[in-house]
């Protein structure tokens, strides 16, 4: 259990771009059949941690998008919506 957490702390100190690199190479290591098939579970097993852990450094930013408005002289304001979410906001 102590490997899993290990593992799990590395992959949240990953930026977006580091972690979508681990993934690409995952996949042309698994495409290419440059391993075998016991390591492309593994490997694919860590593909996919490291999707949820993109979906999630993407979901942050969204949502900090989200809290940032714009003002009239183009800077970024917190605590406003952004533009356009107003009316995705009244459709729901």
């Amino acid at each position: 259990m102590g490997a899993k957490k290990q593992e799990t702390t590395e992959q949240a100190a990953l930026t977006f771009e580091q972690a979508m690199a681990q993934l690409e190479r995952i996949i042309h290591d698994i495409e290419t059949g440059e391993v075998g098939l016991e390591e492309s579970i593994t490997q694919y097993e860590q593909g996919a941690k490291l999707i949820t852990h993109c979906r999630s450094v993407l979901d942050r930013a969204e949502k900090k998008i989200r809290e940032l408005g714009v003002t009239q002289s183009g800077e970024l304001e917190e605590g406003t919506r952004a533009p356009g979410k107003e009316s995705e906001a009244n459709d729901e």
